[in-house]
């Protein structure tokens, strides 16, 4: 492909992307690789500039641009080059037209930099969501450890105990360590939201939340294979991930429980360990959320968000904390995780459970990056080098 044909084509996913957002449809990578899988004839360097473009286009707008053919005109602001590629040629963009104009840029829709500004996200801190974010492995202390392990590249030791950093695009999931259990792909943020928890061995541990399981897994290493873990969500196909990465892992102790909504409590309740010692030790709570702290790896959702959206978010995060506080046992624990920086879906729900609470404590926690957020802890792509999150701690009375 030609440069001007790549444009064309970054134009063309652009507008499915933009009516995806609109329609709340499929994600972009998504798009991207069905794409491509229509065409063939593409090569891997022509799928690797396009994606490119199409990305860097997502960045520079700020507000849901009007269609692809405008956001490419915004990066072209950014990016001169691009604009005599606008030339009609060998399958490239038409000629641009008389008063055309660019997408609007920014951070985001206007209403929602506004929120975030008042969650104090704003210049530098807002900049930061829309960066690049770097490839982060953790590895499995089941099979491995960080001192011995050898790997193709050796990476960027972090602050977490078995954490490494590598360049993002690091082609990981070719290694054999990763196809034999011994790394997983996971933020340097989310392995500290695990290390929070404080999982021991012998414990007995719910992970709520789970999804595909990728803090399911971080949980049975810590609790180094001992003990109870049940791996619970509402998503039959995301948890269906779980088994074959559990067994990769050698994380025998993890259990899955597929649970219906609105039925949570009971079907929890009838785990044969929690009608045996009628309370678990610890809930990891990892709590849908807008994920506006994940911007870096996904930019387009900003553009899926809207208040009525947000207001859904915080009603399901305050259900999961009462939920939490159930099946604890006295003297148990709830970490209560997003990754949003809206102060809504973090400290709110906070306040908001221990105001409902009496006798609960909200924990300080014991990390070596974030910055105290009222009664949690929150960490930041800016501050931190993370994806953004908001982790907090609650004790139960004895």
């Amino acid at each position: 492909m030609i440069p001007g044909a790549r444009v064309q084509a970054a134009i063309e996913l652009l507008d499915a992307i933009i009516d995806a957002a609109r329609s709340n449809g499929a994600p972009a990578d998504r798009l991207i690789a069905d794409y491509f899988r229509a065409r063939r004839y593409a090569g891997s360097k022509d799928r690797r500039a396009v994606r490119e473009l199409v990305y860097s286009a997502i960045r520079a707008c700020g507000p849901v641009p009007e269609n692809g053919r405008a956001a490419m005109l915004r990066l072209a602001q950014i990016d001169p080059a691009i604009l005599p590629l606008f030339d009609g040629e060998g399958h490239g963009p038409a000629p641009i037209e008389p008063g055309e104009t660019a997408a609007e840029g920014g951070i985001a829709p206007e209403w929602l930099t506004e929120r975030l500004g008042k969650s104090d996200i704003w210049g530098e801190e807002a900049e930061a969501l829309l960066g690049r974010a770097p490839l982060d492995l953790r590895v499995n202390t089941l099979k491995a450890d960080r001192a011995t392990l050898e790997l193709p590249i050796a990476g960027e030791h972090l602050a977490a105990p078995q954490g490494l950093r590598l360049e993002a695009g690091t082609p990981v999931e070719q290694w054999d360590a990763y196809r034999e259990g011994l790394v997983e792909i996971q933020d340097h943020g989310s392995q500290w939201a695990c290390q929070a928890l404080n999982a021991k061995p012998g414990e007995t541990v719910i992970d709520l939340c789970a999804g595909a399981g990728g803090k399911t897994l971080a949980l049975a290493a810590a609790m180094e294979n001992q003990g109870k873990l049940l791996a619970t969500d509402t998503d039959r196909g995301r948890l269906s991930r779980l088994r074959p990465r559990a067994e990769g892992a050698g994380a025998g102790i993890i259990e899955s429980l597929l649970l219906n909504p609105g039925k949570e409590l009971d079907m929890i309740r009838g785990w044969p360990v929690m009608a045996e010692d009628g309370g678990v030790d610890a809930v990891l709570v990892d709590a849908p959320c807008s994920g506006t702290g994940t911007w870096r790896r996904n930019p387009e959702a900003r553009w899926r968000l809207d208040d009525r959206q947000l207001a859904r978010y915080a009603n399901v995060q305050s259900y999961l904390l009462e939920l939490s506080a159930k099946l604890v046992k006295p003297g148990g624990r709830i970490v209560y995780i997003t990754c949003s920086l809206l102060d809504e879906e973090g400290r709110g729900r906070v306040q908001s459970f221990m105001a409902t609470h009496p006798g609960w404590a909200a924990g300080e926690l014991d990390l070596p990056l974030g910055r105290i957020r009222s009664q949690g802890t929150r960490l930041t792509p800016f501050h931190d080098g993370t994806d953004g999150f908001f982790i907090a701690s609650l004790s139960s009375p004895c």
